[in-house]
Order: C-alpha cells, then sequence, then structure tokens
C-alpha cells in the first residue's frame, strides 16, 4: 500500500513535471511565432513613419518651390500682351519650342510660360501651317519674370547655353525656319542687351552667331497639347543641351 501511494506520488510527480515542460513548450512555441510577427510589426511602423515623414517633407519641398505660371503676360491668340505688375516679358525662339519652355521653367524668377508662333507673315498660324514652312513664324517660348529676382541678361545666358546658335534655320535633327535661332524684344533696352549678348557669345565660342534680334510682332499661343508639354508628360526629348536651373 505504502510502496502504491509512493508510486502514486512519484507518478504525480512525473506527471506534473512532464505538464510543466509541455506548457513551457507551449510558452516556447507561442514565443516563436509572437516574436516575428511582432519583429514585421514594428518593421511595418517605422517603414510607414519613414514614408509619413518622406511625404511631410516632399510636401514642405513643394509648398517652397514657387509655382511657375502658364499665362504669360495674358497670352492669348493674336492679343496684345501685359505682365503683371513688376513682372518684364521675354520671347525666345530655340528650336523645338517643347524643350525651350522646359528649360526656361526651371529659371528661378521665371514666373510663368507659353509656346506659340511669332516673327511671320501669317495672322492664323497653326502647328501644321508652321511646319508647312511658309509662314514665317518661329516656334517661341514666350516668358514671363520677375526683374527682381532673375535679369534679362541672365535669361540670355540661358538662351545662348541651352541651344546651338551657329546653325542657321535648324537645331539638331529640326530642320526649318520655325526653328531658327531668334530673340523677340520687347524694348529697345532688350534688343541692346541682346545684341551684347551675340557679340559676347561669339566671342567665347569663335564661331559666327545667326541669332536674328526683332522687335516681338503679334504672338500667337500654341495649340493645348504643345503648353508644357515636357512637364506634362516627362518627355524631354527635344535637341535641348542639359540645363538643370543653375546659372
Amino acid at each position: 500500500m505504502l510502496q502504491h501511494c509512493g508510486q502514486v506520488a512519484e507518478d504525480a510527480r512525473m506527471g506534473a513535471a512532464e505538464r510543466n515542460r509541455s506548457a513551457l513548450a507551449g510558452i516556447d512555441l507561442n514565443m516563436n511565432r509572437i516574436l516575428p510577427l511582432a519583429v514585421l510589426s514594428l518593421s511595418l511602423f517605422g517603414c510607414q513613419a519613414a514614408r509619413a515623414e518622406e511625404t511631410s517633407k516632399a510636401g514642405a519641398t513643394a509648398a517652397k518651390a514657387p509655382r511657375v505660371g502658364t499665362d504669360p503676360g495674358k497670352v492669348g491668340y493674336g492679343t496684345s500682351l501685359t505682365a503683371a505688375p513688376g513682372h518684364e516679358l521675354a520671347a525666345f525662339a530655340a528650336g523645338c519650342f517643347w524643350g525651350v519652355e522646359d528649360a526656361f521653367r526651371k529659371v528661378p524668377g521665371v514666373t510663368a510660360t507659353a509656346v506659340g508662333y511669332t516673327g511671320g507673315h501669317t495672322k492664323d498660324p497653326t502647328y501644321p501651317k508652321v511646319c508647312g514652312h511658309d509662314t514665317g513664324h518661329a516656334e517661341t517660348v514666350l516668358v514671363e519674370f520677375d526683374p527682381a529676382k532673375i535679369s534679362y541678361e541672365k535669361l540670355l545666358v540661358v538662351f545662348f547655353r541651352i541651344h546651338d546658335p551657329t546653325t542657321l534655320n535648324y537645331q539638331g535633327p529640326d530642320y526649318g525656319d520655325q526653328y531658327r535661332s531668334a530673340i523677340f524684344t520687347f524694348s529697345p533696352k532688350q534688343a541692346a542687351a541682346a545684341k551684347k549678348a551675340i557679340e559676347r557669345t561669339q566671342d567665347e565660342i569663335h564661331e559666327k552667331v545667326v541669332t536674328q534680334v526683332s522687335p516681338i510682332g503679334p504672338f500667337y499661343k500654341a495649340e493645348a497639347y504643345h503648353q508644357q508639354y515636357a512637364e506634362r508628360t516627362g518627355t524631354h526629348g527635344c535637341p535641348v543641351r542639359g540645363f538643370n536651373g543653375a546659372i
């Protein structure tokens, strides 16, 4: 009887030990399951926090960067041009106007741009007509700028930097008089600055510059699908020399 009771007690102790081992094993198993999930949760939380911080920084950067407008001089189709108070206008032709506009939109102090046609003899230019080479119009970028932040002379530096002013009626693979190098001026002061910039450029590159300088005539805003083309589509295929906005 005593031996049986002892055996029973021993069995009870063994059973308890086995149950403890099982319980501990269960805890270990659960911990093995829980720990990876906890680590994953912390990682996801960290990623979300990082994304939120990046989004916040991006938003702050975007908020600081001034938006470049799309209505320089209240541009229309051959209508008069009027810059905002304290601003001035400039107009440049340097080949495919998609790339030229894209370059000027990166310049600090430029407040608005649009592309269009000017310098020709017809009153109803369209892209197909201009491409027919019988309108006399050039693909041109109209620029509105704040002279307190960027001078006209600095815009001329950008103009000569982004294209080849020595090629007559073409830029890269684009041929025709609509791709000519030209500066359309809004005042005698701009004309004088443009001619001085041509002389300086010729001295620097030791080649003849064929850029034309003439007073601005009627400016015809181009079709909507041409406006801010590179910015809207992310396409930067026009043969414009690389430019990041630094002058």
